[in-house]
Formats: C-alpha cells, sequence, structure tokens
C-alpha cells in the first residue's frame, strides 16, 4: 500500500514537473528592449527620446541575435523573450569612420562565423566578424569592405555563394551583387533587381493614408530568404513614418532573380493597434524550424525617426506564398516550444480589459491627459507634473475581471539623455483592488535594475481585480510618463455578436482604393478587418477600434479582394463574419 502511495505521488509530482517544463512563454510587441536614446541633435527638436528601427534577428550557435539600428550594440537571447545588451566595443569611435557603422544593420552566418556590417555608401566601412558574440569579441573579417551599400541584406545561399541586396531611396531600385566568400571583394557590378510600382500597389504609395501625391515612396530593408527552392526578396516601402510601413516580397527561381511580385502583398502589414507598422525588418527560423519576422514599429511624434522594435509569427503556406500573421500582434503572444503552424493563430487569447475606460492620475502636465494612457495609441501619452517617488495612475476595468498579464509603456517627457545610456533603470508597483478600498500588491519591481521602456509582466497566478494602480519609484530621465497602462486578461461578460452589414465600396476610377462599413456591434469595442487577394487567404488585416469604417488605400489595382470582420471586447472576440468578394 506504501509503495503503491509513493508511486502515486512521484506519478503526479513528475505530472507537474511535465507541466512547467511545457508552460508556453509569452511576449507583447513592442519588444521590451532597453532601446538608446538618438544620438542626433537635429533629430531630438521636438524633445529627445527613444529611437531604434531596422531590425534584424539571427539564429548562431543556439542563441538569437537582434541587430538594430543606432543601438551602440546589440541584445542576443536564448529564448527570445528575455534579451541581453552588449555593448558594441567592436567599432572604431564614430567619428573616425566615413558613415554611420550603427545604422540598418545587416547580418549573415557562414560557418562558426557571425557577420555584421551597417549602412554606408563609402568604400572604407569595416565588415565584422565573431564566434562568440555573447562576450563581444569581434575582429574584422574584411577592413576595406568596397561594397559600400545602404540597409544591407547579406545572403549565402547553399552552394556557398554570397549575395548582398541593398538600397533606400524613393527614386532607385534595389540592388544585388555577388560577394567572393573568402576575400569579401566584390564579383562582377551591382545590378538592378527591383523597383517600387505605387501605380500598381496602392499600399506602397507615400503617406500615412498612402495618399500623398507629392512623394514617391521609398524602397528599402533588403533581405532574403530561400525555402523550398525559391529565393524570396523582400523589401520595405513605402516609408518609415506611416502606419501602413509594411514589407512586400518578390519571388524567383535563382539568387540573381528575375522575380516575380508576389500576390498577397504587403507580407507584413499592421496599419492599425496601439503601435502600428511592421516594415524593414527581416524574416528568420527559429530553433524549431518556425518562421518570424521582426521589423519597425512607428511612433513619429518627437521626429519622424522615433521607432521601435516588434515581431510575429510568419511562415509559408502550402502554395509557397510568404505570409507574417500581425492579427492581435500588440497584445500577449506565445512563442514557440516546438514545431507550430502559424497560420493559426500564436495570440493568447487575453484581451485588452482597460480601453478606455475611467482612469485617476497623481497629476496631470499640461494637455498630457490621463486618458491617453489606455487609448490604444502610442503615439499620445499621459504625463505626471514631475518624476518624483509617489506620482500614480489608477485604472478601472469596470468590473472584476481576471488579470493574466500587464504591459507598462513608458513615453519620453523631458528625458534628458542623447546615445546610449547604461545602467540605468526604471521601478514601480502595481496593486490591485476589487473594491477600491482593499489594495494588495500585484507586481513589485521596487528593486528593478534595468531598463524597461516596455515592460511586460505575465503574472504567474491570474488575479481577480477592478482597480489597479501603478505608482512611481524611479524614472531613469524625465518626467512619469505612460503612453499606454494595458491590463490583459478576461473580463467577466459576454463576447460580442457577429459583425452585420459589412460592405465595402470599390470605385472604378481609383481601384486601389475602397471605403470599408458595417454596422456598429453594441458590446464591441473594436474590429479587426480581415482581408486578402484569395478568399482562403486573408492573412493580412487591421484592427480599428471605436470606428465603423475604413479608408483602405492600400489594394493591387488589377485583383479582386476578399473582406472578412470579427469584433471585440474584453470580454473576447466574435465569430467572423461571411467573406465578400469586392471585384
Amino acid at each position: 500500500m506504501k509503495f503503491r502511495k509513493l508511486s502515486a505521488i512521484l506519478v503526479l509530482c513528475c505530472a507537474i514537473s511535465a507541466s512547467a517544463q511545457t508552460k508556453r512563454l509569452t511576449y507583447c510587441n513592442p519588444l521590451n528592449l532597453d532601446y538608446g536614446y538618438t544620438p542626433f541633435e537635429n533629430f531630438a527638436a521636438w524633445g529627445k527620446h527613444r529611437a531604434t528601427a531596422d531590425p534584424t534577428v539571427t539564429l548562431f550557435k543556439g542563441n538569437y541575435y537582434l541587430f538594430s539600428t543606432n543601438q551602440f550594440g546589440y541584445w542576443w537571447s536564448s529564448d527570445m523573450l528575455n534579451w541581453k545588451f552588449v555593448s558594441r566595443k567592436f567599432v572604431r569611435p564614430y567619428n573616425e569612420v566615413k558613415g554611420d557603422e550603427l545604422c540598418a544593420p545587416g547580418t549573415l552566418v557562414l560557418g562558426d562565423t557571425l557577420l555584421v556590417i551597417g549602412s554606408t555608401y563609402n568604400k572604407d566601412f569595416t565588415l565584422w566578424m565573431s564566434t562568440d558574440p555573447r562576450t563581444d569579441t569581434w575582429k574584422a573579417a574584411k577592413d576595406y569592405f568596397k561594397v559600400g551599400a545602404w540597409d544591407p541584406g547579406l545572403f549565402a545561399d547553399d552552394d556557398g555563394r554570397v549575395y548582398i541586396y541593398h538600397g533606400s531611396s524613393n527614386t532607385l531600385p534595389m540592388y544585388e551583387q555577388e560577394i567572393d566568400r573568402k576575400t569579401f571583394e566584390p564579383i562582377g557590378p551591382k545590378k538592378e533587381m527591383i523597383k517600387l510600382d505605387w501605380k500598381e500597389h496602392g499600399w506602397e504609395r507615400f503617406g500615412e493614408n498612402n495618399d500623398n501625391v507629392f512623394l514617391t515612396g521609398f524602397m528599402e530593408g533588403g533581405w532574403m530568404n530561400k525555402h523550398n527552392g525559391k529565393y524570396y526578396l523582400q523589401y520595405a516601402a513605402p516609408g518609415t513614418e506611416g502606419r501602413g510601413y509594411g514589407d512586400g516580397v518578390y519571388v524567383g527561381d535563382k539568387p540573381l532573380g528575375p522575380f516575380t511580385y508576389q500576390k498577397h502583398n504587403p507580407f507584413s502589414y499592421k496599419p492599425g493597434g496601439f503601435a502600428k507598422g511592421a516594415g524593414h525588418g527581416a524574416t528568420w527560423a527559429d530553433k524549431y524550424g518556425n518562421y518570424w519576422h521582426i521589423s519597425t514599429m512607428v511612433i513619429n511624434v518627437k521626429n519622424n525617426f522615433e521607432r521601435r522594435n516588434g515581431f510575429w509569427p510568419a511562415g509559408f503556406d502550402q502554395d509557397g506564398v510568404l505570409y507574417t500573421n500581425t492579427a492581435y500582434g500588440d497584445y500577449p503572444t506565445y512563442l514557440a516550444t516546438g514545431k507550430e503552424d502559424h497560420l493559426k493563430s500564436s495570440f493568447t487569447g487575453w484581451m485588452l480589459l482597460n480601453y478606455n475606460k475611467p482612469v485617476q492620475v497623481s497629476s496631470t502636465l499640461g494637455a498630457y491627459v490621463a486618458n491617453l494612457s489606455v487609448d490604444e495609441d502610442i503615439k499620445t501619452y499621459w504625463s505626471a507634473k514631475t518624476a518624483n517617488k509617489g506620482e500614480w495612475l489608477q485604472t478601472d476595468l469596470g468590473e472584476v475581471s481576471t488579470v493574466k498579464a500587464i504591459q507598462v509603456n513608458y513615453a519620453d517627457q523631458d528625458a534628458t539623455f542623447m546615445g546610449k545610456s547604461l545602467g540605468v533603470y526604471h521601478r514601480y508597483v502595481i496593486t490591485s483592488s476589487t473594491d477600491g478600498k482593499n489594495w494588495k500588491t500585484l507586481v513589485d519591481k521596487s528593486k528593478n535594475k534595468t531598463d524597461v521602456p516596455h515592460d511586460y509582466i505575465e503574472l504567474k497566478t491570474p488575479a481577480k481585480a477592478r482597480y489597479l494602480k501603478i505608482t512611481n519609484l524611479h524614472m531613469p530621465t524625465g518626467k512619469f510618463a505612460l503612453s499606454g497602462f494595458r491590463v490583459f486578461g478576461k473580463g467577466a461578460g459576454a463576447v460580442p455578436d457577429t459583425v452585420r452589414n459589412l460592405i465595402v465600396l470599390r470605385g472604378d476610377a481609383e481601384r486601389r482604393n475602397s471605403w470599408i462599413r458595417w454596422r456598429q456591434t453594441d458590446s464591441a469595442v473594436g474590429y479587426t478587418i480581415y482581408f486578402g487577394t484569395d478568399p482562403d487567404k486573408l492573412y493580412n488585416n487591421i484592427m480599428v477600434y471605436n470606428v465603423t469604417e475604413y479608408y483602405f488605400n492600400g489594394m493591387e489595382k488589377g485583383l479582386p479582394y476578399y473582406f472578412q470582420i470579427e469584433a471585440f471586447n474584453e470580454n473576447g472576440i466574435s465569430k467572423r463574419t461571411k467573406v465578400v468578394k469586392v471585384d
């Protein structure tokens, strides 16, 4: 009998241990990296601010390496969740080079070596290499890399030949050039590859709403992947300032082309939600062979180049179509624990609980009012009058709900830093209450020693709460200001009804534009519109809040489109409507 009891206990312990081991990690965009501040005075004219863009992630010797513009270093991670910053000592001082070694970096794995280079149009740039970049041990692979390239994307084919794809212009195409694998000298002249065609591709038009008639779009951010014998040449358009900033792709049978525009484009697109934009990035495979796409997210308040990084599940469907799944892409999302189908959502289902809910604060600086912290727009923010210990913000969920995660997004109000500042940190405490009278500590960051501009906390145990209060203990610079105090979990009510009366109007005079309209669903706080050029490939989406129409100017001129829509609130997501075709 004792033996049976002991066996049962061992089985139970093993089951608990296995459950703990298989618990899926979650993350939330924008990525919580200790971003540096702009190093340029002219970029800080409207206020000093964090700034980065043009990211790339590379899997190298079992770890992930993330390089990004103007960071004076890079990050590495073993799990794609916890990133460690490495201060970049391997470059020559900035004032000793002609160009910017810190901008739009490109990476490449060759055998047991990781290579990295920044953007330049000069011929005296260094191509760097390391066999253990966790320790910042770098040396020059090529001291004077002759292929002066802006936005370089490096690619090694299966036969060992190496190529570089590059370009950043609103008039010039993207170029390609082969590079000798041993000497890193260019082989032959650079060749034109692809060029924007905004008269056909509506999403390639410049402007916040793809409607700027004074500027043509920019083609930039070259990147190459090979999948099932096909070559996928990726590029960013139409400009990093707009919410429609996305990545497109051309497909070919050879690394030098010719390339054909993929019918499903842009393949990476996020014009709605809290943080918008999904352009100029990189596509990579994780340890399990799952594809992901990292790219630039737009703020564009204190400067055109005020930006962040985010990544999303991606992949190739059964027809070889490259896609990125950005639906609910700035809500909590699961990371992979094994091989997965990214056509199926990795969204946790944890809904935003405090969109436009009542907020109370300790103080308010000018027009930076309290509800700007819960309006689901990273461009707007609440600011307290000071950075003093004790400044606070309290949000009311409206009813007792199940809280599973919180994201704290700081805004750079009156920041004083320029460039990279090491050793800085945020400290705060979040308390919760079911009745507004009795409070308990939910998150304690009173001893935090890290810089967490977009801190994301998944609670170890879900909590019941109606009120949450964040109290400032320490700011690294500037005032206590939040662009988003975002609470995720499950409400206690019903999900919205299915949306009714979805219509899409597309005129004959301008085939790249459409007007999408639907009947308001009473209990909804927002809607997700899905669309594509095939009825079974509605891979792109647009998330909107508190509206019942959307002007979509990103269509392919010569193709029919298919649309669906779903409603959501703090309790969950409705069923999608039937697919609507628009010729």
